[in-house]
């Protein structure tokens, strides 16, 4: 059976779920091969292994693990070159999709960026202009390398042998030009990762800074915390919260937006999300163009209710 590249998304080991989903898809296709760069394979050896992947590749060289992007693309190169997979799977972000785009290059491949879906055959599907299409794509030349979006599968488990390799790539001159200086763990919320999470509760002008009732419903969801533009340069929320065409883009199983309006802008960042609930004073905000439900009312009175109704359920 022909390998599927996977790269590993993880925190010192702690494998991130949209690597799970890239494993799930890779069986699918081939046999799941894992690339993991960096220290902590041990702790993410179980993870690994039970959701399918029959071989780890192993990079834990310093001429990768201490510089930016250009080492792994390199890296990844020389094992599409040994082993012929019949893809290269990586998670969609700002950083993979540039190791993805360096791979593509190098390799002589066609590259698709922010897959919601990628059949056995190699298909893809993407939401293009803000959700307004689905387009269907293949790669046809290369080895097809294609980043998914996070929540684009349930991750299944299926047991696998996860033998491991170390592998030393050859790594140039040139892609040592940026080298890691420093890493400062960011604080811990206590909440799931925005563009990960399964539910996102956004706030938006509405709230007029004071996210507390967002917060309290989010948390009583076990939700991620977003926030449109208007509260970020508002300076209401961190602009690493912000969804949107110049923020994140999310894709969970339920969004909730509290005060916001409904921008272009906004809704190019959560379109694909699979259910879309709504909560505004004003019945004629362009978001209740786009929700499968809508709540006409004060965000402030709505969502402590909707929060104690969630908390009484749980007993």
């Amino acid at each position: 059976m022909t390998e599927v590249l996977v790269l590993v998304d993880h925190v010192d080991g702690a494998v991130r779920k949209t690597t799970t989903e890239l494993l799930t898809i890779a069986a699918t296709i081939g046999e799941p091969s894992a690339v993991f760069v960096g220290g902590g394979f041990d702790a993410a050896r179980d993870t690994l292994a039970r959701y399918g992947a029959a071989k780890v590749y192993r990079v834990e060289t310093p001429d990768v693990t201490d510089y930016l992007v250009a080492p792994v693309a390199e890296a990844l190169a020389q094992l599409v070159e040994r082993t012929s997979p019949a893809a290269v799977l990586l998670p969609s972000n700002a950083e993979t999709k540039e190791v993805a785009a360096r791979l593509a290059i190098k390799t002589g491949s066609g590259l698709i960026t922010d897959a919601v879906a990628v059949d056995p055959d190699l298909t893809t599907t993407q939401s293009v202009f803000a959700g307004s299409y689905a387009v269907r794509s293949k790669v046809t030349t290369g080895t097809p390398v294609i980043t998914v979006k996070p929540n684009s599968a349930t991750p299944q488990e299926a047991p696998g042998a996860a033998a491991d390799e170390v592998f030393e790539p050859v790594i140039s001159d040139a892609a040592k030009t940026a080298r890691v200086t420093e890493r400062t763990p960011r604080a811990s919320t206590g909440r799931p990762d925005l563009t990960e999470a399964a539910i996102v509760v956004s706030g938006g002008r509405g709230t007029n800074g004071d996210f507390a009732a967002v917060e309290a419903f989010a948390d009583a969801l076990g939700a991620a915390v977003g926030a449109s533009r208007a509260a970020v340069d508002a300076g209401w929320y961190p602009h690493a919260n912000q969804v949107g065409q110049t923020g994140k883009t999310v894709s969970p199983q339920l969004y909730v937006a509290n005060g916001i309006s409904g921008a272009i802008q906004h809704r190019a960042g959560m379109q694909t999300s699979k259910t879309i609930v709504a909560v505004n004073k004003d019945e004629e905000a362009p978001i209740f163009e786009l929700v499968d439900f809508g709540v006409v009312g004060d965000l402030f009175s709505v969502l402590p209710k909707a929060t104690e109704g969630i908390q009484q359920a749980k007993g």
